[in-house]
């Protein structure tokens, strides 16, 4: 008796496998909602791609965010529910020191649109930036200026938007 249960659940386990579709799994890979690519450029020579140093990314709302240091590009997520996403850009944000932050705030405005993936991987969002992101005005800006390159944001294989600094 014992060992024609362990045969049925052998069975049954190995129908279970069997019986699983390809679609069952969201396969690795699967192109997802697609983050912003920021690049950040030499304002006094705006051909050059600068590494930003302790560059802090935080949410509006949020008090821990991302994180970057010693590169020219950066990617961040848009929020997927509302049209626009406000972010803190602040310089010497990932040091130790918050006397010395410099935030600069920019608004990233957008429409959205759901694609459906797969019955597994469900829906991924992408965006259309409607215009260039606002800069909040205040008495020490360290981004200079910034410009949309690529409105629709699909894919993470190119730069959305530049930044001079």
């Amino acid at each position: 008796m014992k060992r024609l249960t362990i045969i049925a659940m052998s069975l049954l386990l190995a129908n279970s496998f069997w019986s699983c579709e390809k679609d069952d799994i969201c396969p690795e890979g699967t192109p997802t909602t697609p983050n912003l690519v920021i690049e950040f450029y030499d304002a006094a020579n705006p051909e050059t791609l600068k590494p930003v140093t302790n560059l802090g990314v935080v949410a509006s709302g949020f008090s821990t965010g991302f994180p970057y240091n010693g590169v020219s590009k950066i990617t961040v997520p848009l929020k997927t529910n509302e049209d626009q996403t406000i972010l803190q850009f602040i310089q010497n944000g990932s040091d130790t020191n918050p006397n010395n932050d410099n935030i600069d705030v920019l608004t990233f405005n957008y429409s959205r649109n759901d694609i459906y993936v797969s019955r597994a991987c469900g829906y991924k969002t992408v965006f259309q930036l409607t215009e260039d992101p606002i800069l909040t005005d205040d008495s020490s800006l360290w981004i200079l200026s910034r410009f949309v390159t690529q409105p629709n944001i699909q894919n993470e294989n190119e730069t959305h938007i530049k930044i001079y600094f």
